[in-house]
């Protein structure tokens, strides 16, 4: 059976489902951009919502006649089949279940935005910024299966093929609602290919998601903002070009300060500048915020306290260790290429308990 009070606020989402098809239905709203990529995001979202509610509801009312047919049944050899299929039938409910309750939690206003990543390396010198160069590869891969685009808008590479720092964009469905569990300090152990002792050290990135700001969330004015241009220059002081392309930007009142020499474009460059810096403004308020409001509640998962060291990843023993969850994984090399999945799905699955625990206390 099907949980009344779940199935009653179906019904009412699939009244707004029918709302946003009437509205998607409209030819008018297509001149309206952005209201139009909201409701096709959040008409998209019920349908899958919807597909997966049906979908759960089909195995539990095929359960209920597998074991009203197994308690009439004396074929052993049936008997096993059936057996079976339940089996499979409360495997396939269990993990809908989960997803379901994903979805029906109340959305971070950040997860339908998309963001700006910065890696950056901080201890351990070169082989910080070797492994820095590896996470981005990885994030890249992994962004490619979940078919997000991607935006490189600054880089800073290293002679030994590492990196200094880099910043990218991603766009795409649920870019946020992922990426945020990648915020905080990502700690590497393992032998570097320098080391002829064999030793095993241990070096740490950083790495910041921020949500991509929009001009009415930021109170900017153009006073405020600070211009420099400046040469560009490449790894080991190598000139870029020689003309001044490269600009930094600095928003006066903070102190909150961004350069850009990517490309050859001044023009450019400001853009991309720009962008970051409005990143880190939201980032910023959003924290302000949120200390404000649950100062005394919050909790560090998942928050994206650049501070906090969130995940290990031990080499020598093949295991990748979220601390904030407290889970492993024993495929590090997998997950390098890209298969952030499997630490990502255990991590939601987790994050949505604590959430839904949350609302109930406060209810």
């Amino acid at each position: 059976m099907v949980p009344e009070d779940i199935a009653g606020y179906i019904e009412k989402l699939r009244v707004r489902g029918r709302e946003l098809e009437a509205a998607l239905a409209d030819p008018a709203i297509y001149a309206k951009t952005e209201e139009c990529r909201r409701i096709s995001r959040e008409h998209r979202k019920l349908e899958s919502l919807f597909e997966k509610f049906d979908a759960w509801t089909g195995a539990l009312e095929q359960m209920a006649e597998n074991r009203e047919m197994l308690s009439g049944e004396s074929d052993s050899e049936l008997r096993d089949l059936i057996s079976a299929d339940i089996a499979d039938l409360e495997a396939k409910a269990k993990q809908l279940e989960g997803e379901i309750q994903i979805s029906l939690l109340p959305p971070d206003p950040n997860d339908s935005k998309n963001i700006i990543v910065e890696i950056k390396p901080a201890a351990g010198g070169d082989e910080a910024a070797l492994f820095a160069g590896e996470l981005f590869r990885a994030y890249l891969k992994f962004a490619e299966k979940q078919h997000w685009h991607v935006e490189v808008l600054d880089q800073s590479d290293t002679d030994l093929g590492g990196i200094k720092d880099v910043s990218f964009s991603l766009s795409g469905e649920d870019v946020y609602s992922l990426m945020k569990y990648e915020s905080g300090v990502h700690r590497v152990q393992r032998v570097p290919a320098t080391e002829a002792g064999g030793r095993i050290h241990t070096s740490t990135v950083t790495v910041a998601v921020m949500p991509e700001a929009e001009e009415v969330e930021l109170d900017i004015r153009p006073e405020d903002l600070r211009f420099d241009v400046f040469r560009s220059s490449g790894p080991g002081g190598q000139c870029v070009n020689t003309t001044d392309s490269a600009v930094r930007v600095t928003h006066i009142p903070t102190g909150l300060s961004v350069a850009s020499q990517q490309e050859k474009s001044q023009h450019r460059n400001k853009e991309i500048a720009l962008r970051i810096l409005y990143a880190r403004m939201l980032e910023l308020k959003q924290r302000e915020e949120a200390d404000k409001q649950a100062a005394d509640k919050r909790s560090q998962v998942g928050t994206g306290d650049r501070s906090e060291r969130i995940r290990t990843y031990n080499f020598p023993q093949n295991r990748v260790t979220d601390h904030r969850f407290n889970i492993s994984t024993f495929d590090l090399p997998k997950l390098m290429e890209g298969e952030f999945g499997l630490i990502l799905d255990q991590i939601l699955m987790i994050a949505c308990e604590r959430r839904l625990d949350q609302l109930r206390t406060e209810q």
